[in-house]
Protein backbone atom coordinates (compact mmCIF):
# COMPACT_ATOMS: atom_id res chain seq x y z
CA UNK A 1 0.00 0.00 0.00
CA UNK A 2 1.16 3.60 -0.66
CA UNK A 3 0.21 6.34 1.62
CA UNK A 4 0.82 10.07 0.66
CA UNK A 5 2.06 12.86 3.14
CA UNK A 6 1.64 16.11 2.45
CA UNK A 7 3.96 18.64 3.98
CA UNK A 8 2.80 22.52 4.35
CA UNK A 9 4.09 25.35 5.26
CA UNK A 10 2.18 27.61 7.38
CA UNK A 11 3.55 31.26 7.21
CA UNK A 12 1.49 32.53 10.34
CA UNK A 13 2.30 29.80 12.40
CA UNK A 14 5.93 29.35 11.35
CA UNK A 15 5.73 25.71 10.85
CA UNK A 16 5.84 22.49 8.85
CA UNK A 17 2.20 21.02 8.74
CA UNK A 18 1.73 17.05 8.10
CA UNK A 19 -1.50 15.88 6.33
CA UNK A 20 -2.88 12.98 4.62
CA UNK A 21 -6.21 11.96 2.96
CA UNK A 22 -4.58 8.01 3.25
CA UNK A 23 -3.99 8.21 7.11
CA UNK A 24 -6.96 9.24 9.23
CA UNK A 25 -5.71 10.83 12.24
CA UNK A 26 -2.30 12.00 11.20
CA UNK A 27 -1.91 15.98 11.76
CA UNK A 28 1.56 16.84 12.98
CA UNK A 29 3.50 20.07 12.86
CA UNK A 30 7.37 21.31 13.53
CA UNK A 31 8.97 24.59 13.18
CA UNK A 32 11.42 22.20 11.44
CA UNK A 33 11.16 19.94 7.91
CA UNK A 34 13.99 17.03 8.85
CA UNK A 35 12.10 17.17 12.78
CA UNK A 36 8.84 17.22 11.09
CA UNK A 37 9.64 13.96 8.79
CA UNK A 38 10.91 11.80 11.82
CA UNK A 39 7.84 12.50 13.86
CA UNK A 40 5.90 11.70 10.69
CA UNK A 41 7.76 8.43 10.32
CA UNK A 42 7.41 7.46 14.14
CA UNK A 43 3.53 8.30 14.10
CA UNK A 44 2.37 6.49 10.91
CA UNK A 45 3.20 3.00 11.42
CA UNK A 46 1.35 3.69 15.33
CA UNK A 47 -1.93 5.06 12.99
CA UNK A 48 -1.81 2.64 10.44
CA UNK A 49 -1.64 0.05 13.77
CA UNK A 50 -4.69 1.75 15.32
CA UNK A 51 -6.81 2.05 11.90
CA UNK A 52 -6.50 -1.50 10.41
CA UNK A 53 -6.84 -5.31 11.49
CA UNK A 54 -3.15 -6.85 9.31
CA UNK A 55 0.62 -5.86 8.99
CA UNK A 56 1.09 -5.00 5.24
CA UNK A 57 4.06 -3.29 3.51
CA UNK A 58 3.74 -0.43 3.07
CA UNK A 59 5.38 3.05 0.90
CA UNK A 60 5.60 6.24 1.76
CA UNK A 61 4.88 9.44 -0.34
CA UNK A 62 6.08 12.90 1.17
CA UNK A 63 5.06 16.04 -0.80
CA UNK A 64 6.48 19.30 0.35
CA UNK A 65 4.42 22.76 -0.50
CA UNK A 66 5.66 26.28 0.87
CA UNK A 67 3.74 29.42 -0.92
CA UNK A 68 5.43 32.58 0.21
CA UNK A 69 4.20 36.92 -0.76
CA UNK A 70 6.83 38.64 -1.55
CA UNK A 71 7.17 42.46 -2.25
CA UNK A 72 9.06 44.62 -4.31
Amino acid sequence: MEYVITFTWDNEADVWIATSNDIPGLVLESGSFDALLERTRFAIPELLSLNSSGNQPFSLTFKSERHERMVL
